[in-house]
């Protein structure tokens, strides 16, 4: 499982977004997404190409811990 914190993420359209995003680069990954808490947790992939595609989508990853 991998965690990343994204900034931006208000609404469903934005659950939607980043899911997408995720899915174009890890299509088989299972995604779960905490609005309130700016987290999401995907199922396998990896952490710097996952980033790469939220970034590109309009929100900002940064390091969870």
């Amino acid at each position: 499982m991998i965690s990343l914190k994204v900034d931006g993420m208000t609404c469903g359209h934005c659950v939607k977004a980043v899911t997408k995003a995720v899915h174009s680069v890890e299509p088989a990954a299972s995604v779960d997404i905490d609005l309130a808490a700016g987290l999401i947790t995907v199922s396998s992939g990896d952490p710097e190409r996952l980033a790469s595609a939220i970034n590109k989508a309009g929100y900002a990853v940064r390091p969870n811990g």
